[in-house]
């Protein structure tokens, strides 16, 4: 049995990411099938209540641990200080293997925080440990928030042009600890969700599940990011591998109606 590190373990995917190690859910080619001890680490998740970006406690939360999974993010800032501060705490540690949640078109789609994961990965390759990344697109669950903020004004506005491509957290908290379990891969190939649908689209079946009406307004927004999002950088299609639809998503989320 490995000692496992999960950060930002009590988060959407950290939780399942965690559940998953713990229960032995990763009985596949590169896992050890077993159930794995298992640490979360989040900034208020006792014993180990890290704030990452100050690094106080990390050594203590890293000492004996084997691999890390770091899913801790903050799309307000300061991912790149967080990672700094465990790359070198697993250094110290000896910790085999790091691996990470990433993001489908960091690479292509000028956006700040998209840059910041991407610089993330640049430090994981540079690093000097074993590490893997994997890039994912949307959750279901960001495009359901965004859409439920849309529809609290009485038109909802939407960005003319661009589609999207969600997948559900589950699987991909399955394909992470899968990884995990592994040995160190690199950058492994995409993994998206099973349909690429344009926001109209999306925010039918939202209303649909949601018994709720408005119309709908496209917006077109200026700058390089909505450029990059019109263009499709955030999409794999040639990744399409997920199962759940959004429909699907949404009659777990709204069952009355679904």
């Amino acid at each position: 049995m490995t000692t496992i590190l999960v950060t930002g373990g009590t988060g959407t995917l950290g939780r399942l990411v965690t559940e998953r190690l713990r229960t032995g859910g990763t009985a596949q080619a590169g896992g050890s099938g077993g159930g794995h001890e298992v640490r979360v680490l989040s900034r208020h998740s006792r014993p180990y209540a890290v704030d990452l970006r100050e690094g106080t406690g990390l050594a203590e939360a890293v000492a004996g641990v084997d691999t890390v999974v770091h899913c801790a993010t903050n799309p307000r800032g300061g991912d790149e200080q967080a990672a700094r501060h465990l790359i070198e705490a697993a250094r110290r540690a000896g910790v085999r293997h790091l691996a990470y949640i990433s993001i489908v078109g960091v690479d292509q789609v000028p956006l700040g925080y998209y840059r910041t994961k991407l610089t993330v990965e640049r430090l994981l390759e540079e690093s000097g440990l074993g590490w893997t990344v994997l890039r994912t697109t949307q959750f279901h669950d960001l495009v359901l928030q965004l859409l439920a903020g849309s529809a609290k004004l009485p038109v909802m506005l939407l960005p003319a042009g661009v589609a999207d491509q969600p997948i559900e957290v589950a699987e991909v908290a399955a394909r992470l600890a899968e990884l995990a379990t592994g040995a160190p891969a690199g950058r492994v190939p995409d993994m998206g969700g099973p349909e690429v649908r344009t926001f109209p689209e999306l925010a039918r079946a939202y209303l649909r599940a949601s018994g709720r009406r408005r119309p709908l307004l496209n917006v077109r927004l200026a700058g390089k990011a909505y450029r990059g999002f019109r263009a499709g950088g955030h999409l794999t299609p040639e990744r399409a591998v997920g199962k759940v639809t959004f429909e699907q998503f949404l009659a777990g989320r709204f069952p009355a109606r679904g």
